[in-house]
């Protein structure tokens, strides 16, 4: 009888690579949420994927990039703390021979780790000129010492299979570190405020999301299944809560359904979610805004 084969892998890259959606696909359902603005992963999430194999225990991480506050800092220290704790780096990016200052600056952050590094390049549906990935790949070898290459596709799942097939290759013989069924160690609360943060994103102007947060203020299931959820919205300025806000409460009521509209398929019932925005001037740029809002190292996980 075969051993299975379980192991720890990073996904890295630039803020919006797909990262989260390529962790999404593998697993097949949303751990971790995606949008096209970037910074939308702030926390290292772990997802579980399973099979007859063995298990695959994935760490999707901050974008890596360089700090522009104290959120952005934390970002960057999970994101890069993540190398040290697991067995694969798969380093996405996107099929561009260019290699700019953002992807030299995480090549440099790799260059520091022992792993074996793989590179996926991602979103190659999007490349028109085939013939360019020999010229992409040779341009990556020799910005850094990569274990082996593999073009994808997250958004239309193209690839996952032979990704899936390149990570057992690499990961040790041993048993499951979770039980079969696990997907993520994530608290729901947690998942629910990220859906809420998820909604703001898609649905807000480009300079607000940045400056928001999601916090749970309550979050309880009655007897006959409802799930009554009470959420705060947070934000750094009187004009962003106008914004978030809109006319009437357009805005809120929007970003509420759709928020709705997803957490309750991650509880499979029924839920009433109620939203309010709270401004809190700058509170990026404060430690305990931050760790009061979720973004602390020592956070449990249950």
């Amino acid at each position: 009888m075969p051993m299975t084969k379980s192991g720890f892998v990073a996904l890295v890259g630039r803020p919006n690579v797909g990262k989260s959606t390529l962790m999404n696909g593998i697993v097949g359902q949303k751990i971790a949420i995606t949008s096209r603005k970037p910074q939308t992963t702030r926390n290292q999430i772990m997802a579980v994927y399973d099979d007859a194999r063995g298990q695959i225990v994935f760490h999707d991480t901050p974008g890596i990039h360089k700090a522009k506050n104290k959120l952005s800092e934390y970002m960057d220290h999970v994101a890069e703390k993540a190398l040290g704790d697991v067995d694969l780096v798969l380093w996405l990016v996107e099929p561009s021979s260019f290699i700019g200052e953002g992807e030299r600056h995480i090549a440099e952050v790799l260059s520091h780790s022992r792993k074996k590094k793989v590179l996926v390049i991602n979103k190659i549906d999007t490349l028109k000129d085939k013939e360019k990935l020999d010229e992409i790949i040779g341009s990556y070898r020799q910005l850094l010492e990569l274990s082996d290459v593999i073009a994808v596709s997250a958004y239309r799942k193209q690839g996952m299979e032979e990704l899936k097939d390149l990570i057992y290759r690499f990961l040790p013989e041993g048993p499951r570190y979770y039980d079969e069924d696990t997907v993520t160690d994530m608290p729901m609360r947690d998942i629910a405020a990220e859906l809420i943060r998820e909604q703001a994103l898609y649905k807000l102007d480009n300079e607000v999301p940045h400056g928001i947060a999601v916090l749970i203020e309550e979050m309880k299931q009655r007897p006959n299944g409802l799930w009554d959820i009470k959420a705060s919205i947070i934000c750094e300025r009187e004009a962003h809560k106008g914004i978030i806000i809109g006319k009437g409460g357009a805005m809120l009521k929007r970003i509420g359904t759709g928020a709705r509209l997803e957490i309750e398929k991650l509880v499979e019932n029924r839920v009433n979610l109620s939203l309010f925005v709270k401004v809190r001037r700058d509170w990026r740029e404060n430690s305990s805004y931050l760790k009061e809002y979720g973004y602390r190292e020592d956070k449990e996980r249950y």
